[in-house]
């Protein structure tokens, strides 16, 4: 039942336009900030890495092996990923434009700094965007959306 209100109903596309905008900026100013500031994932890599030893590790060894044999290695990638994904994260959940997308990938990054032992606002964000995903084409009603999605329903259309 709240699936479906998600996903239909006029009240809860503006709810989830407060919902939108609010995640949107929190992702848009990290980001920016990421961009302009300069940004090394170097030392949020090794501090993750770090946190895989004790009684009680906060990374999991199978993410950690992640870190070290792919991301580490190729902390230039994500330099550039992080935060331009965070900035289009960001201006897709403001704008409404590819709304479902830009949630579903700003979720990605929520559970990669989650697994890599960051708490902070992941796990807010986190559940906002779970409704956003659930909502579907609603959360983008208000929107680019809008206009977005009836021109690739006529040009791509399902078929059968």
């Amino acid at each position: 039942m709240i699936v479906k209100w998600l996903r239909e109903s006029i009240v809860a596309s503006w709810l989830l336009l407060l919902f939108r905008l609010y995640v949107g900026y929190e992702w848009l100013t990290s980001g920016w900030s990421k961009v302009t500031g300069g940004f090394n994932a170097a030392g949020f890599l090794t501090g993750a890495l770090a946190k895989t030893s004790g009684e009680h590790p906060a990374v999991q060894s199978w993410w950690a092996s992640f870190l070290e044999n792919f991301a580490v290695p190729n902390v230039g990638l994500f330099n550039i990923l992080v935060p331009y994904g965070e900035v289009l994260v960001g201006l897709g959940l403001i704008l409404g434009g590819f709304t479902w997308l830009a949630a579903f990938f700003g979720m990605v990054m929520n559970f990669a700094f989650l697994f890599s032992g960051t708490v902070s606002t992941n796990p807010q964000l986190l559940l906002l965007q779970i409704f956003i995903v659930v909502a579907g084409t609603n959360a983008g009603r208000i929107g680019l959306d809008y206009f977005i999605q009836p021109y690739f329903r006529n040009r791509y259309g399902r078929r059968r």
